[in-house]
């Protein structure tokens, strides 16, 4: 059921970590779902609580620049990722859904 999850660099984590960080808060809530997501994506990608304040001090260009630079597989994974975060409250709101977009635009210019 689960698809493997690449092994990402350092910087790729803080990335992905900064997006997944900034689609919980695109709808003002965080939910029970999307921590537990974030649980779960710890173990996956290997990081812990004090990373997710490392990456919330990254810019989002910066991210996203680190992010275009992943190869094919690496950002499939995250958009996955992405998709399971939006909906682990059982509601994807049109926040997410927009910023998700504009996440995957930007990552495969």
């Amino acid at each position: 059921m689960q698809e493997k999850i690449a092994v990402f660099t350092l910087a790729e984590k803080l990335a992905m970590v900064h997006v997944v960080n900034s689609l919980i808060l695109a709808d003002g809530q965080v939910h029970n779902g999307e921590i537990n997501a974030v649980s779960q994506l710890m173990r996956q990608i290997d990081f812990d609580s004090n990373f997710i304040m490392q990456a919330r001090n990254i810019e989002s260009e910066q991210a996203l620049s680190i992010l275009r630079q992943m190869p094919q597989e690496k950002k499939k994974n995250l958009e996955s990722i992405l998709e399971m975060t939006a909906i682990s409250d059982g509601f994807k709101h049109t926040k997410e859904s927009s910023l998700m977009a504009y996440i995957f635009e930007s990552m495969n210019k």
